[in-house]
């Protein structure tokens, strides 16, 4: 059974509280917590958006997005505890002269309180929003900023974008999620290696052949038409998702679990990643758009379709890269990052597939290779595959 770590009263702050990332995953999360007993009752949960509405309505599209996302499991005792503490303030981020005020009102005036600003809006208003909570005085103390991914479309925006943070917020004071490294079997990734003395000595060049990290969503757009059309599924999955998986998969282990530690490690990996030069990019990458078809036995529209105003795109909703780390422990080990849009089916795994035996002594009775296959989802498992002879007079 899970723990719960209790946690001090604190005020959250949604950005963006009316969008799509919100209503799936944000509200639905604090809800579940409400309901675990680990947020306390005087607490303070305020979404701001450019729409106009009030808390009330704001309640009701929260209410509705929570209830969905509960299924069997909604509580509506425990909904009408929780919608006391969640409030709404209309604010359009590109305007410092809006209601930045109303909000600094919703919240608790206590020194000490915690307070998270959770970005949960385009990256190109990050630095609009930080300037205008520092210029209210809610960028000290106890303030904490969460900015979602991805941070920027390229290395020059997303410096600048950090840049202006960092004129409001100090480092500590900015939080970068991702929120895979919540996953359960995410974090069991290093205790899978590193605490496991069957794992570690095999975990190189000299046992494993190659190692695939698979990020597949059978869902196509779902109202992200804006959004993913300007990012695509390299800049929407892969510089965030899959190298942080790919990075727990090939780091040294670290000095402690302290996070500058982990951090250093993590960087290493990326910085051994091979570039793929220009002329090596059809033969490294690939780049796909899903098309009309079929999905459950369903009807559902091509990428192109799910557009309402861009038409012609030649953006990727699908992108498999062959990555080269040059490092003494995995030099000669492919690692094969792949994700995409309406695949036939929602999982993610990390399948670790060790070489042949040096000499086979069951020819070809003895066809199949040892694997580690790490599945973060839908159903969390870890599993070893070995081979072993059938019972009776069968073979293997």
């Amino acid at each position: 059974m899970a723990k719960f770590v209790p946690v001090d009263p604190f005020d959250i702050v949604i950005f963006g509280g009316t969008g799509d990332l919100s209503r799936r995953k944000l509200l639905p999360a604090l809800y579940h917590r409400w309901v675990d007993g680990q947020i306390p009752e005087n607490s303070t949960i305020v979404g701001t958006a450019r729409s106009e509405m009030d808390s009330a309505a704001y309640r009701a599209l929260a209410r509705e997005a929570c209830e969905k996302a509960s299924g069997k499991s909604w509580d509506a005792a425990a909904w009408e505890k929780f919608e006391k503490i969640l409030h709404y303030v209309t604010i359009d981020a590109t305007n410092p002269e809006g209601d930045w005020e109303g909000l600094k009102g919703k919240l608790t005036s206590e020194e000490n309180r915690p307070r998270i600003f959770y970005l949960a809006t385009s990256p190109h208003l990050y630095v609009d929003i930080c300037r205008a909570l520092g210029a209210v005085g809610l960028s000290g103390g106890f303030s904490r900023v969460v900015l979602e991914k991805p941070i920027g479309t390229d290395l020059a925006s997303a410096q600048a974008i950090n840049d202006g943070v960092a004129e409001v917020f100090a480092e500590r004071q900015v939080f970068r999620i991702d929120h895979y490294l919540g996953k359960e079997t995410v974090q069991n990734l290093m205790v899978l290696r590193f605490a496991n003395i069957l794992f570690e000595p095999l975990w190189s060049q000299n046992y494993i052949d190659h190692v695939q990290i698979t990020v597949a969503e059978d869902l196509g757009l779902e109202g992200r038409a804006d959004y993913y059309d300007r990012s695509g599924a390299l800049r929407d999955m892969v510089q965030n998702h899959l190298l942080q998986l790919l990075c727990l998969t090939a780091m040294e282990p670290p000095n402690d679990l302290d996070d500058d530690d982990i951090r250093t490690e993590k960087i290493k990996v990326l910085k051994a990643l091979r570039p793929v030069a220009e002329p090596d990019a059809r033969r490294l990458t690939v780049r796909g758009q899903y098309i009309a078809g079929l999905h459950a036995g369903q009807p559902v529209k091509g990428y192109v379709e799910e557009l309402s105003a861009t038409k012609g795109s030649k953006t990727e909703t699908f992108v498999a890269i062959k990555a080269e780390i040059n490092n003494w422990r995995w030099t000669g080990v492919p690692f094969y990052l792949r994700t995409g849009k309406r695949m036939s089916s929602r999982h993610s795994d990390i399948v670790i597939q060790f070489k042949r035996a040096p000499h086979n002594l069951f020819g070809e009775q003895s066809t199949n290779v040892n694997k580690l296959v790490i599945r973060l989802q839908p159903d969390e498992a870890v599993r070893l595959y070995v081979q072993i002879k059938e019972p009776g007079p069968g073979g293997l």
